[in-house]
C-alpha cells in the first residue's frame, strides 16, 4: 500500500477545518502560497493549525458568503504559517489529494467536514498505452507552452517532465495553466484518469494557439511601427539633404498655402480659422493621418469661390430669345426670369429668388434651369435630391470623421467656380428621412433669404454665403413637400402641354435634336403634322414630351439603319438621303397603336358618367359607374378610393337625399336601395375631393333610372347644399378630355379665371360648361328634365 493510499485511509473519516479560498484552486502535488484575511479562512486557518495542521481548502463561490463554496476541493497540509500585525495570515499550503465535501458541522464558528477522497476510476488494462500516449501529449505540448509563454519555472517543468503517473501529470500541469477558475474545477471534478488527460490537452493545445497568434499580431504592429519610423527617419534626411543641395523643401508647401489663401482673400473669419488649422498642420509629421486631414479641408479653403462672380447679362432682349429658342411657351417661368433681370439691373443689392418648378414629368423643369443660366450668362451646378434621406447629403461630415467631406451644396459651389451660379435642385418632392436626419430640415437654412447668408457646412465650421445663389427647384407635386420649406419657395405651376403644342415643340426642338443625334442632320427628313399627332394620340399618354420624344427618336433610328443599308454614309452621300414621315408609313416604324381611348361608352349609359383627375404625371379620365339593388341604404365604394373620395360620395348621396322631393325621388326608396360605386382601374389608389360632383350625377342617373348625356366630362367638389367648389390642375384635366374624344366640361365657375391663362387651341377644342350648384349640371345632364 502507497503512503498516499494510507494516508487516505487513515483519515478519509477525519474532520477537517473547511478554508474558503478565494478566486484560487489548489490542486495536489503543489505548494500553493495564499494571502488569509477573511474571517472564515482565519478562523479555519488557526483551528487547523491546533489540530495536525491539515485542512480541506475549496474554492469559494461568487457570493457574499465566505463560507459558500464549491463541493469539491483538495485536502492540503500547511507547510508555513506567518501572522501579520492586523491578524490576517500569510501561508504556503501543499495540496495532498482531491476531495468532496461530505458530512458538515460547525464548531466554535468554524465549520468542520468529512472528506470523501476522489479515488479516479482504475485504469483497464487495455488501456495503459491509450493514457501513456496521452501523458507524453500532455508533456509535449506543456513545454510547448513553457517555450512560447515563457512564464513557467523550471522547477514546474521538471515536475511535469517526472511526473509518474497520469493523477500528478495533471495536478501539476494544471495549475500552471493561466485558464478560468471554471476549467481549472472542471480538472479538479474530474474522476477518469483518460478523460481529465485530453481535457486538460484541449486546454494547453488552445492556450498554445492563442499565444502564437498574439506573437503574430504583436510582430505586425512591430514591423509596421519600425517601418513608419524608418520611412519618417528617411524624410529627414532627405529634407536636409536637399537643404543642403538648393533644393525646395516642405516649407514651401506651407508658403504656397499662404499665398493661395491670401490671394482667395476670403471673409476674415474664414482666413483666421484656415491659418489656424495652417499652423496645426507645420507641427505634425508629413505622414500622419491628422495631417493629411488638414490638407484636404485647406485645399477645400482654396477652392472654393468666395468673392468669384460672373457678370450677369444685361440684354433682356438676348435673355428673352435665348428662352424662347429653348423652350416652347412657358410663359410665367419667363417672364420671372426676365423680371429678376431688370431689377438686377436697377440694384445689385437684391438677394438670389428661390422658384419651384412644379409641374409634371417630361415638360422641361430641369431643361429650363440650364436655359436660365444661359440666359442669365451664368455657371449652372445641378444636384439631384431623390432618395436623399441622410442629412449629411447637405451640411457634410464633420471632418473628425473618416472619409469626411462637405455636403451636396459645398461640394456644387466648388464645381460652379462662382459665388452667383443658377443652383438647380431637382426632385425636391422625392426628399426622405430616416433616423440619419431630415435632410429637407437642412435645406430649410439653404433656402431662407434671411439665413444663408451664412450657412454653415459641419465640414468646413465656417460661414459661407449663399445669398447670390438663383436657386431653381423642380417637383412633380407639392404635396410631399414640408410646409416650412415650401413656404420659403416661389412656386411657379409648369402645366402639361397639349396637343398643339406638343405638335410645335417636337418640330421645333425634338425632330432637330433626334436627327442631330442620329447622324442625319444633313438629310432631308420630314414629319407630317398628322404623322406627329398621330403619335400624341395614339402612341404616347403623358402630359411632358418623353415619351414623344423616344417616339420620334424610335422613326428616326429605323431611318438611319435604312440609309446605312442603302449605302449612305460610304458610296452616297447622306445629304441625298430624303425620306417624309407620313401616317400610313408609322405602323410600319412604329408597329400598332398603344392606346386606343376607348374607356369613354360611345352610347349612353345609366350611372356611367365621366370625372376628371390630376395625377403627378398630368390629366386622366375618371369613369364612374353606379348600381343600385334591393336593401337598406347601404353604400359600398369599390376601385381603390381613398378616404376623402369615400366622403364626397358620402356627401352627394347626402344630398340627393335632401333634395329627393325636388327631382319625384322618394326618400323611402333611397332607404331600401343600396348603392355600388365603382372607378375601374382597381390596381390604382385614386383619392381628392374633385370628384363630388362626378359621384352626384352617377348616383341621381342610377336613381331616376335616366341616361348621362353623352361627350361630357366634369370635376367639381361638391358641398352638402349643393356647391360646386373650385378645384386645382385644370388645364391638365381639359387635356386629358381632349385626349380621350369628349367635347363638352363642367367646371365650377370659381374656375373660369383660369381659363384666361390656357392656350387657344385648348379653349377652342371644348364646350366648358361653369356651374355653382350641382342642379345646373342635372339640367345639363339629364333629358327631358328630372326637376318636377
Amino acid at each position: 500500500m502507497s503512503l498516499l493510499s494510507a494516508f487516505k485511509s487513515r483519515n478519509s473519516k477525519d474532520e477537517l477545518p473547511l478554508m474558503p479560498v478565494r478566486e484560487f484552486v489548489v490542486f495536489p502535488h503543489t505548494m500553493i502560497p495564499l494571502f488569509i484575511t477573511y474571517p472564515a479562512g482565519i478562523k479555519a486557518l488557526e483551528e487547523a493549525l491546533k489540530r495536525d495542521q491539515r485542512l480541506f481548502a475549496a474554492c469559494r463561490k461568487d457570493t457574499t458568503n465566505d463560507e459558500d463554496t464549491y463541493p469539491t476541493g483538495t485536502v492540503a497540509h500547511i507547510v508555513q504559517q506567518l501572522k501579520l500585525p492586523d491578524g490576517s495570515y500569510r501561508v504556503v499550503l501543499h495540496g495532498e489529494y482531491r476531495g468532496r465535501i461530505g458530512t458538515s458541522s460547525l464548531l466554535d464558528q468554524v465549520r468542520l467536514v468529512t472528506v470523501q477522497p476522489i479515488q479516479g476510476i482504475p485504469v483497464l488494462e487495455g488501456e495503459s498505452a491509450e493514457i501513456e500516449a496521452l501523458m507524453r501529449a500532455v508533456q509535449r505540448s506543456f513545454n510547448q507552452f513553457a517555450e512560447l509563454s515563457k512564464k513557467i519555472s523550471t522547477e514546474v517543468l521538471a515536475a511535469v517532465e517526472r511526473a509518474e503517473n497520469a493523477e500528478k501529470l495533471c495536478n501539476v500541469a494544471a495549475n500552471a495553466l493561466p485558464i478560468k477558475i471554471e476549467k481549472k474545477l472542471e480538472l479538479l471534478e474530474i474522476d477518469d484518469s483518460k478523460k481529465r488527460l485530453q481535457t486538460l490537452l484541449e486546454h494547453l493545445e488552445l492556450e498554445n494557439e492563442i499565444i502564437a497568434l498574439q506573437r503574430k499580431i504583436t510582430g505586425k504592429v512591430k514591423s509596421r511601427m519600425e517601418k513608419t519610423q524608418r520611412e519618417y527617419i528617411l524624410n529627414e534626411q532627405l529634407k536636409e539633404i536637399n537643404k543642403e543641395l538648393g533644393r525646395d523643401t516642405g516649407e514651401d508647401e506651407f508658403t504656397e498655402i499662404e499665398k493661395a489663401l491670401e490671394a482667395k482673400n476670403p471673409p476674415e473669419e474664414v482666413l483666421s480659422k484656415a491659418k489656424k488649422e495652417l499652423n496645426r498642420l507645420k507641427k505634425l509629421q508629413s505622414l500622419s493621418p491628422e495631417a493629411g486631414v488638414l490638407r484636404t479641408y485647406l485645399e477645400w479653403i482654396i477652392d472654393l469661390p468666395w468673392n468669384e462672380a460672373t457678370t450677369d447679362s444685361t440684354d433682356l432682349a438676348l435673355a428673352e430669345e435665348i428662352l424662347n429658342r429653348d423652350h416652347y411657351d412657358m410663359k410665367k417661368p419667363k417672364e420671372r426670369i426676365i423680371e429678376y433681370l431688370a431689377v438686377r439691373q436697377l440694384t445689385s443689392q437684391i438677394k438670389g429668388p428661390i422658384l419651384c418648378f412644379v409641374g409634371p414629368p417630361g415638360t422641361g423643369k430641369t431643361s429650363l434651369g440650364k436655359s436660365v443660366a444661359r440666359a442669365l450668362g451664368r455657371n449652372f451646378v445641378r444636384i439631384s435630391l431623390g432618395g436623399v434621406r441622410d442629412e449629411a447629403e447637405i451640411r457634410g461630415h464633420r471632418k473628425t470623421y473618416v472619409g469626411a467631406l462637405p455636403g451636396k451644396i459645398i461640394q456644387s459651389m466648388r464645381r460652379a467656380k462662382s459665388i452667383n451660379p443658377v443652383f438647380l435642385l431637382d426632385e425636391i418632392d422625392k426628399l426622405s428621412s430616416d433616423f440619419r436626419g431630415d435632410p429637407a430640415s437642412a435645406l430649410l437654412e439653404v433656402l431662407d433669404p434671411e439665413q444663408n447668408s451664412t450657412f454653415t457646412d459641419h465640414y468646413l465650421e465656417v460661414p459661407y454665403d449663399l445669398s447670390k445663389v438663383l436657386f431653381i427647384a423642380t417637383a412633380n407635386s407639392l404635396h410631399t413637400i414640408p410646409h416650412p420649406l415650401l413656404d420659403r419657395m416661389e412656386v411657379i405651376d409648369i402645366p402639361g402641354y397639349g396637343e398643339g403644342e406638343k405638335l410645335q415643340i417636337a418640330k421645333r426642338f425634338l425632330i432637330p435634336k433626334q436627327l442631330e443625334e442620329h447622324g442625319l442632320a444633313q438629310a432631308s427628313v420630314k414629319f407630317q403634322d398628322e404623322a406627329i399627332r398621330d403619335i400624341i394620340r395614339y402612341r404616347t399618354m403623358e402630359s411632358g414630351v418623353r415619351g414623344l420624344e423616344r417616339e420620334i427618336a424610335h422613326c428616326i433610328r429605323k431611318l438611319a439603319k435604312s440609309a446605312v443599308e442603302q449605302g449612305y454614309g460610304k458610296e452616297k452621300a447622306i445629304g441625298d438621303f430624303k425620306k417624309t414621315i407620313r401616317l400610313t408609313t408609322l405602323d410600319t416604324l412604329l408597329g400598332k397603336r398603344k392606346y386606343k381611348h376607348d374607356v369613354v361608352y360611345k352610347e349612353q349609359r345609366i350611372g356611367v358618367c365621366y370625372g376628371l383627375a390630376w395625377t403627378e404625371t398630368g390629366g386622366t379620365i375618371l369613369p364612374i359607374e353606379t348600381v343600385t339593388f334591393e336593401g337598406s341604404g347601404e353604400l359600398i365604394m369599390t376601385g381603390n378610393l381613398g378616404d376623402v373620395m369615400k366622403e364626397s360620395a358620402r356627401t352627394a348621396l347626402s344630398y340627393l337625399r335632401s333634395i329627393s322631393p325636388k327631382i319625384t325621388l322618394a326618400i323611402e326608396d333611397i332607404g331600401k336601395t343600396d348603392f355600388h360605386i365603382h372607378v375601374p382601374e382597381g390596381a390604382i389608389p385614386k383619392d381628392g375631393p374633385s370628384a363630388g360632383i362626378t359621384l352626384a350625377v352617377s348616383l341621381l342617373s342610377t336613381l331616376s333610372q335616366r341616361p348621362v348625356k353623352g361627350g361630357f366630362a366634369m370635376t367639381g367638389e361638391l358641398t352638402l347644399t349643393g356647391r360646386v367648389l373650385p378645384i386645382g390642375g385644370l388645364k391638365e384635366k381639359l387635356l386629358a378630355a381632349i385626349r380621350n374624344g369628349l367635347t363638352d366640361v363642367i367646371i365650377p365657375k370659381g374656375n373660369m379665371d383660369d381659363l384666361e391663362e390656357l392656350d387657344r387651341d385648348i379653349r377652342e377644342a371644348l364646350i366648358i360648361h361653369s356651374i355653382e350648384q350641382a342642379t345646373e349640371a342635372f339640367e345639363l345632364l339629364f333629358e327631358p328634365s328630372i326637376f318636377t
